[in-house]
């Protein structure tokens, strides 16, 4: 025997009303993270990305992106796997220490990245974004439980 229309509506309308105060939640905490990680980001890296994005240099918008994604990555691995918002807040600052981690080693590989960006060398923003997107990737892999 099938439910009620008023039944299936009922429980749907339940569902969302519990779930909605959580999903809240854990979004607005995880774009808190997304932002103070940009902002630690940012604020570390030797050149300037609003400034050079501003000026129309294309490398430090690739590299603006990447580090977003890179981010971003990982944190969605978590919200897609856990329920707990002190998963969510310790795997995004671990998430955030491995990118600035990555950003060090790309810059030894990378002799004079700054300099590079800065002259709009799309080529070495590509193999940081790449860089730091396929460590992200990595991350993100690795937080989800087996």
């Amino acid at each position: 025997m099938e439910p009620a229309p008023s039944d299936v509506l009922s429980a749907a309308l339940n569902a969302i009303v519990a779930g909605v105060p959580l999903l809240l939640v854990q979004f607005l905490a995880s774009v808190a993270l997304l932002a103070i990680g940009i902002a630690i980001y940012t604020t570390v890296t030797s050149f300037h990305e609003r400034r050079l994005m501003t000026a129309g240099n294309p490398a430090g918008g690739v590299v603006f992106a990447g580090a977003v994604i890179a981010l971003a990555l990982p944190m969605a691995a978590i919200l897609g796997t856990s329920g707990r918002l002190l998963d969510i807040l310790v795997w995004g600052i671990v998430a955030m220490v491995l990118q600035l981690l990555t950003l060090g080693a790309v810059s030894l590989v990378f002799r004079n990245l700054r300099a590079a960006i800065e002259a709009g060398n799309v080529a070495v923003a590509l193999g940081l974004a790449a860089g730091q997107i396929a460590v992200a990737l990595l991350n993100a892999a690795a937080m989800i439980p087996n």
